[in-house]
C-alpha cells in the first residue's frame, strides 16, 4: 500500500508538472511589430529639432560669409586677368591688395 501511494503520488506530481508546464508554450501565430516609438525617442527628437533650428542662423551666417568670400575671389580673379590683358603698359597686379595699379604713380587703375 506505501508502495502504491508513493507510485500514485509521483504520477499526481508528474501530470501536475505536465500541467503546469503546457501553458508556458507560446503561441508563434501571430506577429507584433513595435514602432520603437517612446517618450523618451519624442523627446530626443523635439530636443535635436530645437537645437538644429537655434543653429540655423548661424549656419546661414557662415553660408552668407562663404558665398561673400568666393564671390570676392571670384571677381579679383577676373580683375587680375583683365589687368595682365591691358594694353596699358604701366598696368601691374597687386595680389596683396588685389588691385590694378598704375606703375609711375601706385594709384589704381580700370583696365
Amino acid at each position: 500500500m506505501k508502495n502504491l501511494l508513493s507510485k500514485s503520488a509521483v504520477l499526481m506530481l508528474l501530470a501536475g508538472v505536465f500541467t503546469i508546464a503546457s501553458p508556458l508554450h507560446a503561441q508563434t501565430d501571430r506577429l507584433i511589430i513595435e514602432s520603437g516609438d517612446s517618450a523618451q525617442s519624442r523627446q530626443n527628437a523635439a530636443m535635436d529639432k530645437e537645437q538644429w533650428n537655434d543653429t540655423r542662423s548661424l549656419r546661414q551666417k557662415v553660408n552668407k560669409r562663404a558665398e561673400k568670400e568666393w564671390d570676392k575671389a571670384d571677381v579679383a580673379f577676373d580683375a587680375q586677368d583683365k589687368c595682365q590683358q591691358s594694353a596699358n603698359l604701366n598696368a601691374y597686379w597687386e595680389p596683396n591688395t588685389l588691385r590694378c595699379l598704375d606703375r609711375r604713380t601706385g594709384r589704381q587703375i580700370t583696365p
